[in-house]
């Protein structure tokens, strides 16, 4: 068939871009339960130690870290899996596959469709390899110069450049313009360039590892069960069995995130919800319920209009409009008749329409606005928090002149649980702001308010008592009771959401 005639043009056992000799291997898996806060490791400051699942999961759900290296091993034996059934050049192959987004069902499916085959390769930008047309000798197209054909190179689609153009042309790509997976032809016929004729010809180190960087990355973002993690100068992936809400932490950074969306950790919030409320805290929707608080339309032409003095006779400064009426009830002004100060049509379908819609938008900003501040007030106090970390090592640092590490590690394991509960905090606002009111959301607003008392106790001994206590014995059980009561009120109130969850408690508010 087709494939037995492509392999005898090409097909091999390299990429061109790795070798794919070696088989891929997965580091450590990454654990998802909850770590006791003693058992905190010490050294865990930057991310959210001990991050639990609180979402219902299926148990079978398990991932893996995986390094620079393995991301590419990984990649390299999704290709031979693929080339077992396609006997088609590897570089070729690759290239498919992320046409396919690395979908290897779907790109089989559509390849051994015999009435689609032509119209894959034009869709993926490959010349179709059972319909190559022999190369011929020609000038260089870019400097118009004519070289020995040792000294030119060219795709499938039969454009000849000579080395140097070449060289300058994907080095410009690569560096300058940040592609590597989607380099076309630079005659601009869209036929894309493979693994293979870009390796031979780039001969800068840094360009090569530029070049492999953009491939890998390319696939890490366009495999659906793979995350890179987000934590600082980290390269590396989280591999999981499928794509879910999963709490997982990286083995190397230990940095903690939400497998779904890669934002860090947002219990109890869904990433839909989250999604929702960081768009209305970011766009100008907010601008416009302003507006809407504390200015009017005209009755008549809905042009925006702001008063600015104490007549309630207003005109429509509208040219074509010029519609007289009422500020107070927004109904005509000509039947309120020489009672210019005074407004009696209270009773006024349309005016009494106009006044529930205006102070509805009043409530709506009103609502928003609490919720918004309570949710940014706890996202302030988390980022000056890390100051407070700073502080506590210090102590601990003077501490240990006296007793040892292991006695001084309860002051550190505090902290982390101080920043656990602060962040849960912060996203239980937007949680609550989405929810309509019941009996489950009341019981919600309870433990919140619970959790947030408990959690400002510790940040406030934190920060001044435990600086005025000599007694270490004294000091340890007073910051061990706090930051165990943290953590149970913390836990009590995701027990709760999840629940919810599970028995479908929650009704939202659609259209917030």
């Amino acid at each position: 068939d087709n494939s037995e005639d492509a392999e005898e043009e090409g097909s091999d056992d390299d990429t061109g871009f790795f070798s794919i000799n070696e088989s891929i291997v997965h580091s450590t898996n990454v654990t998802t339960t909850q770590t006791a806060p003693e058992q905190l490791p010490a050294k865990f400051s930057s991310g959210i130690s001990g991050a639990s699942n609180n979402y219902p999961l299926d148990n079978n759900f398990e991932c893996v870290v995986l390094s620079q290296d393995e991301i590419v091993k990984y990649m390299v034996e999704c290709i031979k899996e693929v080339n077992e059934v396609i006997k088609l050049p590897t570089t070729t192959l690759r290239l498919l596959l992320h046409h396919f987004r690395w979908d290897k069902e779907k790109l089989i499916e559509c390849f051994y469709d015999p009435n689609h085959q032509d119209e894959l390769f034009r869709q993926a930008h490959i010349v179709n390899p059972f319909h190559k047309d022999p190369s011929t000798e020609q000038a260089c197209a870019i400097c118009c110069s004519t070289k020995p054909v040792n000294e030119m190179a060219g795709l499938e689609c039969g454009h000849i450049f000579c080395t140097d153009c070449w060289r300058h042309y994907l080095t410009t790509k690569i560096i300058d313009e940040g592609i590597g997976q989607t380099i076309p032809c630079p005659a601009k016929c869209d036929i894309l360039e493979d693994d293979r004729t870009a390796l031979a010809l780039i001969e800068i180190p840094a360009v090569r590892r530029n070049y492999q960087h953009l491939i890998t990355n390319s696939f890490v973002e366009c495999n659906r069960n793979m995350r890179w993690c987000p934590g600082n100068n980290c390269t590396n992936a989280i591999k999981a069995s499928y794509c879910d809400v999963a709490m997982v932490t990286c083995t190397t950074c230990k940095t903690s995130f939400c497998f779904q969306c890669g934002q860090s950790g947002h219990e109890p919030i869904k990433c839909k919800w989250l999604k929702r409320w960081q768009k209305k805290c970011h766009d100008d929707s907010e601008t416009s319920n302003w507006i809407s608080a504390n200015t009017k339309e005209c009755p008549k032409c809905h042009a925006t209009i702001e008063k600015n003095g104490g007549c309630n006779n207003l005109i429509c400064k509208n040219q074509s409009c010029k519609y007289e009426f009422c500020w107070i009830c927004l109904g005509p002004w000509e039947p309120h008749g020489s009672s210019w100060y005074n407004c009696n049509r209270f009773n006024e379908d349309d005016a009494k329409k106009a006044r529930d819609d205006q102070e509805r938008s009043r409530a709506g900003l009103q609502r928003y606005l609490h919720y918004y501040k309570r949710y940014h007030n706890h996202h302030e106090s988390l980022r000056l928090e890390s100051k407070l970390l700073d502080q506590v090592q210090k102590r601990m640092e003077s501490m240990q002149q006296q007793v040892s590490w292991i006695e001084v590690q309860f002051l550190q394991v505090a902290c982390d649980v101080l920043r656990q509960c602060r962040q849960t905090l912060m996203y239980t606002y937007p949680f609550a702001f989405y929810l309509k009111r019941n009996n489950h959301s009341i019981i919600f607003e309870q433990n919140q308010a619970d959790l947030e008392h408990a959690t400002e106790e510790i940040s406030g001994y934190l920060e001044r008592d435990s600086t005025q206590t000599t007694n270490l014995t004294e000091m340890k059980q007073k910051v061990q009771d706090k930051y165990r009561y943290c953590s149970t009120r913390r836990k009590v109130l995701l027990d709760h959401v999840t629940e919810g969850y599970e028995s479908d408690y929650w009704e939202y508010n659609e259209d917030v």
